[in-house]
């Protein structure tokens, strides 16, 4: 799929990767890109075909709303989340909970709501934005990781349900990009347009997953082999950060 002349939504739109996928889009000659956030005063996009559209993961009547107003969407870019900082064990349990809410539920939710739009459209795109913590935990991420996780795998499930309506459903995985949500990790961060331009260009070669960065290569790899040497690897490297 290439984007120019698309309709896009993008969720968490007001900034981090979110505003760049709304910018690339535009980039790339898209018609119109619904730029949703939970509060619409914190969208700036100058170009009249970003439209600003009120959208809250743990809302779903936001969602549902969104959807009545954006009935032309071919591509859902479901980028919005979170991060607490709670341990699995000891963290605050609320906030655990909210961590799955947004990063599973409240996307599941969206994909829901936007299906049958898709279909109606020709079939489209869904762009789910991962983690390379989808696939390992490391220290004060535990519940993102949980729920970047379950993201992942209802990503899987949800590309077998659309693709008989013709929906790409694709997954992209990246470690730390240099966004507010990452502001006090001290290791090396990617460009977050970076993450909009491989996305994108995956779309357009029909790519089901992709690979930002080096990182989650390195960990997509370490899969097959035993953990034990993965997290051995891992602890040296967050020492050595």
């Amino acid at each position: 799929m290439n984007v120019t002349d698309q309709i896009a939504l993008v969720t968490g739109a007001n900034r981090g990767i979110g505003r760049q996928f709304v910018l690339e889009l535009l980039e790339r000659g898209a018609r119109t890109v619904y730029a949703t956030a939970r509060r619409t005063d914190t969208l700036d996009f100058d170009d009249r075909r970003a439209v600003p559209v009120r959208l809250d993961l743990l809302d779903h009547d936001s969602i549902v709303e969104a959807a009545g107003v954006a009935q032309d969407v071919t591509v859902v870019v479901n980028n919005a989340g979170i991060s607490t900082g709670a341990g699995l064990v000891t963290g605050d349990l609320p906030e655990l909970r909210r961590e799955m809410d947004t990063h599973y539920w409240g996307t599941l939710d969206v994909i829901r709501e936007f299906a049958p739009i898709l279909s109606a459209n020709g079939g489209g795109a869904v762009v789910n934005v991962l983690s390379a913590l989808s696939w390992f935990a490391s220290p004060g991420a535990g519940g993102y990781a949980a729920a970047k996780a379950a993201a992942w795998n209802m990503t899987n499930g949800v590309r077998l349900e659309l693709a008989g309506q013709g929906t790409l459903v694709q997954g992209v995985h990246l470690g730390a990009a240099d966004t507010d949500l990452m502001a006090n990790y001290d290791g090396p961060k990617i460009d977050p347009r970076d993450v909009a331009r491989r996305s994108l260009d995956g779309l357009a070669a029909g790519s089901i997953e992709v690979i930002v960065d080096d990182w989650s290569a390195m960990v997509k790899a370490s899969l097959a082999g035993d953990p034990a040497v993965f997290y051995a690897k891992m602890t040296e490297l967050l020492g050595a950060a």
